[in-house]
Parts: structure tokens; C-alpha cells; sequence
């Protein structure tokens, strides 16, 4: 007795065909991709990669949004990185396996059976099909010109006829399968082996990646380790009535020894790319002053946010005017239009200032040289979008393909009439109106070449 034979084996077998039958349903797979598209959204709707503060200003415990969404419920089940989460990848990975099974079980055997035909020599044979119609006359021969003629490629065998069209639609469904698998594989890639990171720089300072925030198992080695970047500039444009219209930032990337290899100025929607990682123009701040005491050397002093209890967004420093520190005022600034208001050590204003102006203050000259501002840059890294783009590129083309109608036509000529028949997998409709056409036109042909005859 064969060892494939065995009970054991059977039931083994038995249980490996359920189960690829299961993974293989439409309905698992249609499932699974509700409950991708229902996360990704979710990733949409809460902000991605954001601090533990920031969770807990906006997602309190009391009171919870919609009764149960606090910043513990988005922490402990990682909506706060939904794309890189474990059961988010699996879900991908499941949905995959279901559209691979799917494709060898189903797909690939409905490709071979529409590429593997026979010819019909019994009139039997076309009662079957979903058109069928026995002709007084007709011909081989003047069906097979007329169907080449509408793009069927055409097979003859003795008296008897296949014809087939559209063998692309049944190519289209694996082509959309094969599309949404690379497009599953460069998600996988890109969350294994992209990253992101935040960074803030003032004008003038050149840095490297290194303020991380989330980062895949393999991302180490798109982080830039052989060139940096240089904020040549950080500027913000504002409207006539002080808003701000744009922020922009003119960057250089340059290698460890500070040769320039490419520079771009960026701005919202026009990020720089090099070497697979972008930088997006996201954010700005104030990051100092640069003052002037009577002729004293340039003083450049850092300035901090203020806490405003939600009340706009403030920077302020301070700057003392006697060498003992024992006097000094306080520096406020709003935005980067080049008005600075100075406060005494009581809090109360004494004066503003813009760029380039003087004022008297504590018995000083306060010469007010430069406001420099720091440009806010969202940095990522993801490996995958290549695969993403080839992916989508092949579902359309796959779903374009599928629209092709996959139609097949038999014919058996014999001594007592002339069997035609055929079938189409979608557009009923127009191939029955077509497949009326095909007989009206053989019937024209005949009566042609009768009437030639006896006129003979």
C-alpha cells in the first residue's frame, strides 16, 4: 500500500484543499480589504507619530472621544503608528495569501481552460451553448474571412470551426491580483524599512538625520550617514494683512566635507528629494536675535516658545544691558516681520523695535540686527513607493484588460446544414447582437453566391 494512500495522508490532503478553498473565497478577501481600508483610515483620521504629550492634550480620558478613544487607547493598540503596527502587517500579509491562493486556484486554471479548446464535430455538441443555431447553408470558409475580419483568431479543422476574441479579459483578473500583491509587498517593505523624523533648524546650521521618530526593524541603512544638509535660508512671506502666505527654505545636501550636491528651495507641496529620503517644508519657529549693545561685539541670543495658554504663538529672550547681569529687558517676538517688543524687568513695554532700527534703553543703544528664524522639516524615508506606483500602474492596466469581453464562436459544417454557436463571458447583450450580424451576414454571403451561380 502506498504511503500517499494512507488514511492519514487522505484526511491530511482533504484538510489542505478546504483550507486553501477558505483562503481563497471572495468573500474572506473582500472582507479583509473592508478591514484594511477601515484602519487605513483610521491612520488618516489620527495624527501618525506624534508625541506622548500631545496624544494626551488631545485625546484625554475625560471625557473620551466617542465615549472610548483616549490617548491609552491609541498607544497600547498603535493607532498612533497604524501602518508599522503587527496586526496591521498581517492583515496585509493575510490578504495577500488570500489573493495568491485565489490566483492558482482560480485564476490560472480559468486562464489555461480559455486557452485550451477543441473543436465541435457533432451537432450535439452546440446545444450546450448559451447561442446556437442550425443553418440551411453556410460555409467554413466564408465564416472564417468575415470573423477575421471582426479581430477572432481563427483555428480550422476540416469541416469544423473555433474562433476566439478578448483572451486579454481572462488575463485582466491576474494582472489586478499581481498589482495589488506588489502594492501589499511595497507597504510591508517600505514600513520594515522606512523612517521618520522631525527636525528644526535654524538658518545658517547644517545637520543630519537624527531626530527619529519611528523607524522599521531594516531602516538603519536609509538613514544618511555620508552627506548632511545646510539651511542656506528660512523666509516667510506674508500677506497685506499680516498673515502668513508661504514659508520657504532654501537647502543645500552636502557631503562630510561640505561640497554642495544638490540645493533646492522648498516650500509646502514642493519637497527636496535626494537619495531616497524628502524633506517636507512643515513647520517654522523663531530660534534667535541678533543684537547690538552701543559698539559692543554682536550678541546672538537664542529665543524660546512661550507658553500662551493657547493664545497664539510668542518667542521671547533675554538680554542684559549692564555687565554685572543686575539690569536687563526682555525681548519679544510674534513672527518674523522684523518688529521685536521689548519689556523692562517690571513686564512692562517699553518699546518695539524693527531690524535695522536703534532705541534707547537703560541707558543703552539697542541696535536690533537680525531675527532668525528656524524652518520646521518633516524627513521620510520609504523603500516601498517604487513597488506602490509599479503596483497601482498594473491594477489599472489589469482592471482596463478586464473590461475586454472573452468571447468564442464554434462551427460545424456537414452534409445536412450548418451548425454555428458561441458564448461570451460578460456583454451578453452585445455579443448576441453581434452573434445576429455574423448569421445575417453568412446568410447574405450564400444567397450572393447562389445567385452568382445561376446567373452562370
Amino acid at each position: 500500500m502506498n504511503e500517499s494512500d494512507s488514511p492519514l495522508a487522505t484526511i491530511f490532503s482533504s484538510s489542505l484543499r478546504r483550507s486553501f478553498s477558505i483562503i481563497a473565497d471572495l468573500r474572506l478577501a473582500i472582507a479583509l480589504l473592508l478591514i484594511i481600508a477601515l484602519v487605513s483610515i483610521s491612520g488618516t483620521v489620527i495624527e501618525q507619530g506624534e508625541s506622548l504629550t500631545f496624544y494626551q492634550q488631545n485625546y484625554p480620558e475625560a471625557p473620551a472621544l466617542y465615549g472610548f478613544l483616549t490617548w491609552k487607547v491609541i498607544l497600547s493598540w498603535g493607532l498612533n503608528h497604524v501602518y508599522s503596527t503587527w496586526w496591521y502587517l498581517s492583515l496585509l500579509v493575510l490578504f495577500g495569501t488570500s489573493l495568491t491562493t485565489c490566483t492558482f486556484i482560480r485564476q490560472l486554471p480559468a486562464l489555461k481552460a480559455a486557452r485550451n479548446w477543441k473543436f465541435y464535430l457533432k451537432p450535439r455538441q452546440f446545444n450546450k451553448l448559451a447561442l446556437s443555431v442550425e443553418l440551411t447553408q453556410g460555409s467554413i470558409k466564408n465564416l472564417n474571412s468575415l470573423l477575421q475580419q471582426k479581430g477572432y483568431k481563427v483555428f480550422l479543422q476540416d469541416n469544423a470551426l473555433y474562433a476566439r476574441r478578448g483572451l486579454v479579459g481572462k488575463i485582466g483578473p491576474i494582472v489586478v491580483h499581481l498589482g495589488i500583491l506588489i502594492v501589499l509587498a511595497g507597504g510591508i517593505w517600505g514600513a520594515f524599512t522606512g523612517f521618520f523624523a522631525q527636525e528644526l533648524v535654524p538658518s545658517g546650521e547644517t545637520f543630519q538625520v537624527r531626530n527619529i521618530f519611528e523607524a522599521g526593524p531594516l531602516a538603519l541603512k536609509q538613514v544618511p550617514q555620508q552627506w548632511a544638509v545646510k539651511v542656506n535660508r528660512f523666509w516667510i512671506d506674508y500677506t497685506n494683512d499680516g498673515a502668513i502666505d508661504q514659508f520657504y527654505s532654501d537647502l543645500s545636501v552636502v557631503d562630510l566635507q561640505g561640497q554642495e550636491l544638490k540645493r533646492q528651495t522648498i516650500f509646502v507641496n514642493q519637497p527636496l528629494r535626494y537619495d531616497g529620503v524628502t524633506f517636507y517644508q512643515t513647520n517654522w519657529s523663531i530660534a534667535g536675535v541678533k543684537v547690538q549693545l552701543n559698539n559692543s561685539p554682536i550678541f546672538k541670543l537664542p529665543m524660546a516658545q512661550l507658553n500662551t495658554q493657547g493664545n497664539g504663538r510668542i518667542w521671547g529672550t533675554w538680554l542684559p544691558t549692564k555687565p554685572d547681569l543686575s539690569e536687563g529687558v526682555s525681548l519679544v517676538a510674534r513672527d518674523l516681520q522684523g518688529t521685536v517688543f521689548v519689556y523692562n524687568q517690571q513686564g512692562q513695554l517699553v518699546n518695539a523695535v524693527r531690524v535695522g532700527q536703534n532705541i534707547e534703553v537703560n541707558g543703552v543703544t539697542l541696535k536690533l540686527l537680525e531675527l532668525i528664524g528656524s524652518t520646521g522639516l518633516q524627513i521620510k524615508a520609504d523603500p516601498g513607493v517604487p513597488l506602490v506606483y509599479t503596483g497601482f500602474a498594473l491594477l489599472m492596466l489589469g482592471v482596463v484588460m478586464s473590461y475586454f469581453s472573452h468571447s468564442q464562436i464554434w462551427a460545424l459544417e456537414t452534409e445536412t446544414g450548418f451548425f454555428l454557436g458561441g458564448k461570451t463571458n460578460r456583454a451578453q447583450v452585445t455579443f448576441e447582437r453581434e452573434f445576429v450580424e455574423i448569421i445575417e451576414q453568412i446568410q447574405q454571403v450564400e444567397t450572393n453566391q447562389v445567385k452568382q451561380e445561376s446567373l452562370v
